[in-house]
């Protein structure tokens, strides 16, 4: 399994979707997908859109096992490290940590992980306390 590009989203519909493929697949891309409707469009973008039904195959267990195993992954990670308790305005964040993660589990040089994280660091806009921690005070 290679990278993978996680983001917080108000819902499933396509509108919601659409931006996130387009800003993070190319045009002209494979898309494999199950049968979810917010899907639809791809083909009109430009995709291919490959579906694959749950319902209609004998083996459920083969279907899209990449994401379900990053999301019984993620549900560890919450569960573990945040025992469950996420706020809703960090949830993005916490996806950006574990998704950092997760890109750099092979990596096989510990200074360059160290090198990624520092230049990670450099490029993100910093965070006040109070917007880290009195923001859920009210």
């Amino acid at each position: 399994m290679g990278r993978i590009r996680l983001q917080v989203i108000e819902n499933c519909s396509g509108d919601e979707l659409l931006p996130f493929i387009k800003s993070n697949i190319v045009s002209g891309s494979t898309v494999v997908t199950d049968g979810w409707k917010g899907y639809n469009t791809l083909e009109k973008e430009g995709y291919i859109h490959q579906q694959i039904f749950q319902a209609k195959t004998d083996n459920k267990e083969s279907v899209l096992p990449g994401v379900h195993m990053v999301a019984s992954l993620i549900k560890r990670v919450f569960l573990g490290t945040y025992h469950g308790r996420l706020e809703r305005n960090h949830l993005q964040r916490y996806l950006d940590e574990y998704t950092f993660r997760f890109n750099r589990r092979n990596t096989k040089y510990v200074g360059k992980r160290f090198y990624k994280i520092v230049q990670q660091a450099v490029n993100t806009r910093p965070f006040n306390r109070g917007s880290i921690i009195l923001q859920n005070i009210s």
